[in-house]
């Protein structure tokens, strides 16, 4: 799992300092919730494979890390955006404010999302 979120949070990261999140156009929200839809699956598939799964359970383990980061992305991202507001000096949005204040932002979702995707495998685990 710590290597699924670092890996993840590089990843994210780089889209950012290489310029490839666009900050003026609906491009922007979409890439980075690419990214962190992305690397959903990469926990359900990493927990079927370490728990040797068959086909249906890791049919299940995909889906259920799929919809568990679709429930706690818009969540997590909120909570960043409140917890790093008071460092915003006065910009209207992190994208305004960027440099090294939207990569801490964008590392603090991915690392959200990822323990959302978890969660939700823990739940339904309990359940089998």
């Amino acid at each position: 799992m710590i290597y699924i979120a670092l890996i993840a949070v590089i990843g994210i990261l780089l889209l950012q300092w290489t310029g490839s999140i666009p900050r003026s156009s609906v491009g922007g929200s979409m890439t980075i919730g690419l990214a962190l839809l992305a690397a959903a699956p990469a926990v359900g598939i990493h927990e079927a494979w370490t728990k040797k799964r068959g086909v249906l359970g890791w049919i299940v383990n995909i889906v259920v890390s799929l919809v568990g980061a679709f429930l706690v992305a818009p969540l997590g991202g909120m909570v960043v955006v409140v917890m790093l507001s008071p460092f915003m000096d006065g910009s209207r949005s992190l994208a305004a404010a960027g440099g090294p204040l939207m990569s801490v932002a964008l590392a603090g979702m991915m690392v959200v999302v990822l323990l959302g995707a978890w969660a939700a495998l823990w739940i339904v685990n309990r359940w089998r």
